[in-house]
């Protein structure tokens, strides 16, 4: 697949789902069950979010509990990146809560709250998909990405690069540039399920 037969697919196939879950959190009802829904990683119906489901559910309770105490710090965050730091600070530490968790989670309440990524945040299948295409660290900016990726809010960059990790290996004109979960094909995406 070329980059952009790869950006199309997932527009095709994963945009809605993606966009879909996100309006979930947009329309919460309060700080306060955005802020619970996100941590306990639960899709409306109250199932747990695939991402997520192997971590004991102490472990998601504390990370409410801890978020909540912590409402007015993310409610006053002044954008995704200051939100990711507060959630990673508040429980990036907790034994059982990776990376993935901290970004969904902040994503999640980002969602409510009106702010957004703006960067490509990198870990487990994106930065093995972001390492195909020559790039590592924390974040990524993504203007530094092949243009077809510019089809793409970064979020959705994130969910691409993680789904279509393995397409991307065998993508005409891989970048080769260097910067400081998933699965291929049209199983269900890595970072959403379907609602």
């Amino acid at each position: 697949m070329t980059f952009d037969e790869i950006v199309s697919d997932y527009i095709l196939e994963y945009r809605d789902d993606a966009r879909a879950e996100m309006d979930t959190f947009r329309r919460e009802r309060s700080r306060a069950s955005a802020i619970r829904r996100a941590a306990l990683c639960e899709f409306p119906d109250g199932k747990r979010h695939p991402h997520q489901y192997l971590i004991p559910q102490r472990l998601l309770e504390l990370a409410e509990e801890r978020l909540q105490a912590a409402a007015r710090s993310l409610a006053g965050a002044r954008d995704f990146d200051a939100l990711h730091e507060i959630i990673k600070r508040e429980i990036g530490s907790v034994h059982g809560i990776g990376e993935l968790m901290v970004y969904d989670i902040a994503h999640r309440i980002g969602a409510y709250l009106g702010k957004f990524p703006t960067r490509v945040y990198l870990h487990r299948g994106t930065k093995e998909g972001a390492a195909v295409l020559g790039f590592h660290g924390l974040t990524l900016d993504p203007v530094v990405l092949p243009s077809a990726f510019s089809r793409l809010t970064p979020a959705e960059i994130e969910d691409c690069l993680c789904i279509y990790k393995k397409n991307l290996r065998g993508a005409p004109g891989r970048s080769r540039r260097n910067s400081g979960c998933g699965v291929a094909g049209r199983q269900r995406r890595c970072v959403l399920g379907r609602l």
